[in-house]
Protein backbone atom coordinates (compact mmCIF):
# COMPACT_ATOMS: atom_id res chain seq x y z
CA UNK A 1 0.00 0.00 0.00
CA UNK A 2 2.77 2.45 0.99
CA UNK A 3 4.83 1.43 -2.02
CA UNK A 4 1.90 2.19 -4.33
CA UNK A 5 1.47 5.67 -2.78
CA UNK A 6 5.19 6.45 -3.17
CA UNK A 7 5.11 5.38 -6.80
CA UNK A 8 2.04 7.53 -7.38
CA UNK A 9 3.74 10.54 -5.73
CA UNK A 10 6.88 10.07 -7.81
CA UNK A 11 4.77 9.94 -10.95
CA UNK A 12 2.97 13.13 -9.93
CA UNK A 13 6.32 14.85 -9.26
CA UNK A 14 7.53 13.89 -12.75
CA UNK A 15 4.30 15.21 -14.27
CA UNK A 16 4.72 18.52 -12.43
CA UNK A 17 8.38 18.79 -13.50
CA UNK A 18 7.35 18.33 -17.13
CA UNK A 19 4.61 20.93 -16.67
CA UNK A 20 7.16 23.45 -15.34
CA UNK A 21 9.49 22.77 -18.29
CA UNK A 22 6.58 23.33 -20.70
CA UNK A 23 5.63 26.59 -18.97
CA UNK A 24 9.21 27.88 -19.07
CA UNK A 25 9.42 27.14 -22.78
CA UNK A 26 6.31 29.28 -23.37
CA UNK A 27 7.72 32.39 -21.71
CA UNK A 28 7.97 35.21 -24.23
CA UNK A 29 11.49 35.71 -25.50
CA UNK A 30 10.58 38.52 -27.86
CA UNK A 31 8.10 41.26 -26.96
CA UNK A 32 6.78 43.16 -29.98
CA UNK A 33 6.31 46.90 -30.40
CA UNK A 34 2.64 47.85 -30.21
CA UNK A 35 0.92 48.72 -33.51
CA UNK A 36 3.68 47.11 -35.61
CA UNK A 37 2.15 44.13 -37.43
CA UNK A 38 5.51 42.88 -38.73
CA UNK A 39 7.02 42.97 -35.25
CA UNK A 40 3.98 41.19 -33.79
CA UNK A 41 4.24 38.42 -36.39
CA UNK A 42 8.01 38.07 -35.83
CA UNK A 43 7.45 37.87 -32.05
CA UNK A 44 4.81 35.20 -32.56
CA UNK A 45 7.22 33.20 -34.73
CA UNK A 46 10.13 33.50 -32.27
CA UNK A 47 8.07 32.84 -29.14
CA UNK A 48 6.47 29.73 -30.67
CA UNK A 49 9.65 28.37 -32.27
CA UNK A 50 9.85 24.66 -31.35
CA UNK A 51 13.60 24.51 -30.63
CA UNK A 52 14.71 27.80 -29.11
CA UNK A 53 18.29 26.56 -28.77
CA UNK A 54 18.61 26.99 -32.54
CA UNK A 55 17.72 30.70 -32.24
CA UNK A 56 21.20 31.77 -31.23
CA UNK A 57 21.01 35.18 -32.92
CA UNK A 58 18.09 37.46 -32.21
CA UNK A 59 16.40 39.99 -34.43
CA UNK A 60 16.84 43.53 -33.07
CA UNK A 61 14.19 45.97 -34.32
CA UNK A 62 15.54 49.24 -35.71
CA UNK A 63 12.34 50.60 -37.29
CA UNK A 64 9.20 49.20 -38.85
CA UNK A 65 10.28 46.32 -41.07
CA UNK A 66 14.02 46.89 -40.48
CA UNK A 67 15.97 44.61 -38.16
CA UNK A 68 19.55 43.85 -37.19
CA UNK A 69 20.38 40.14 -37.35
CA UNK A 70 23.89 39.78 -35.95
CA UNK A 71 25.98 42.07 -38.16
CA UNK A 72 23.43 42.05 -40.98
CA UNK A 73 20.68 44.65 -41.43
CA UNK A 74 17.62 43.09 -43.04
CA UNK A 75 14.22 44.17 -44.33
CA UNK A 76 11.33 42.02 -43.14
CA UNK A 77 7.81 41.87 -44.52
CA UNK A 78 4.75 39.71 -43.97
CA UNK A 79 2.96 38.31 -47.04
CA UNK A 80 -0.18 36.24 -46.51
CA UNK A 81 0.82 35.51 -42.90
CA UNK A 82 4.34 34.39 -43.97
CA UNK A 83 7.47 36.20 -42.81
CA UNK A 84 9.85 36.99 -45.67
CA UNK A 85 13.28 38.58 -45.43
CA UNK A 86 14.89 40.56 -48.23
CA UNK A 87 18.17 39.08 -49.40
CA UNK A 88 19.87 40.46 -52.49
CA UNK A 89 17.23 40.99 -55.17
CA UNK A 90 14.60 38.67 -53.70
CA UNK A 91 13.10 37.31 -50.50
CA UNK A 92 13.68 34.19 -48.41
CA UNK A 93 11.19 32.71 -45.96
CA UNK A 94 12.29 33.19 -42.36
CA UNK A 95 13.13 29.47 -42.06
CA UNK A 96 15.35 29.56 -45.16
CA UNK A 97 16.96 32.79 -43.94
CA UNK A 98 17.76 31.34 -40.50
CA UNK A 99 19.19 28.15 -42.02
CA UNK A 100 21.37 30.10 -44.44
CA UNK A 101 22.52 33.09 -42.35
CA UNK A 102 22.77 31.84 -38.75
CA UNK A 103 26.02 29.85 -39.21
CA UNK A 104 28.03 32.70 -40.82
CA UNK A 105 26.74 35.20 -38.25
CA UNK A 106 27.74 32.88 -35.42
CA UNK A 107 31.18 32.56 -37.01
CA UNK A 108 31.53 36.36 -37.13
CA UNK A 109 30.55 36.59 -33.47
CA UNK A 110 33.15 33.95 -32.55
CA UNK A 111 35.88 35.73 -34.52
CA UNK A 112 35.10 39.04 -32.82
CA UNK A 113 34.97 37.58 -29.31
CA UNK A 114 37.89 39.18 -27.37
CA UNK A 115 37.85 36.50 -24.64
CA UNK A 116 38.24 33.75 -27.22
CA UNK A 117 41.17 35.56 -28.83
CA UNK A 118 42.77 36.06 -25.40
CA UNK A 119 42.44 32.40 -24.40
CA UNK A 120 43.77 31.28 -27.79
CA UNK A 121 46.78 33.60 -27.34
CA UNK A 122 47.46 32.14 -23.88
CA UNK A 123 47.18 28.60 -25.26
CA UNK A 124 49.71 29.40 -27.99
CA UNK A 125 52.09 31.00 -25.46
CA UNK A 126 51.81 27.96 -23.18
CA UNK A 127 52.60 25.69 -26.11
CA UNK A 128 55.63 27.71 -27.19
CA UNK A 129 57.06 28.76 -23.82
CA UNK A 130 55.95 25.92 -21.60
CA UNK A 131 53.39 25.74 -18.84
CA UNK A 132 54.65 28.64 -16.71
CA UNK A 133 52.90 31.38 -18.69
CA UNK A 134 50.97 33.74 -16.45
CA UNK A 135 47.41 34.39 -17.61
CA UNK A 136 46.99 38.14 -17.29
CA UNK A 137 44.56 40.11 -19.31
CA UNK A 138 45.94 42.99 -21.38
CA UNK A 139 43.26 45.13 -19.74
CA UNK A 140 44.32 44.15 -16.21
CA UNK A 141 47.94 44.83 -17.14
CA UNK A 142 47.07 48.33 -18.36
CA UNK A 143 45.16 49.10 -15.17
CA UNK A 144 47.74 47.81 -12.67
CA UNK A 145 50.58 50.09 -11.53
CA UNK A 146 53.91 49.32 -13.09
CA UNK A 147 56.41 47.57 -10.83
CA UNK A 148 59.47 49.70 -10.70
CA UNK A 149 62.62 49.27 -8.72
CA UNK A 150 62.80 51.42 -5.59
CA UNK A 151 64.72 54.64 -6.14
CA UNK A 152 67.88 55.21 -4.17
CA UNK A 153 67.84 58.10 -1.75
CA UNK A 154 70.85 60.09 -0.66
CA UNK A 155 71.42 60.03 3.09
Amino acid sequence: MVEFENEELLQEIETLKQYIIDLKSRIAVYIPVKNDQIDKRLAEYINNYPDRQKLKIMFMRESEGVYQFGTKRVAVRVDKDRINIRVGGGYLSIDEFLDQYTPPELEKMERNNPMKRFTEKIAVQKTILGKDVRETSPVARALSPEKTSPTKRAI
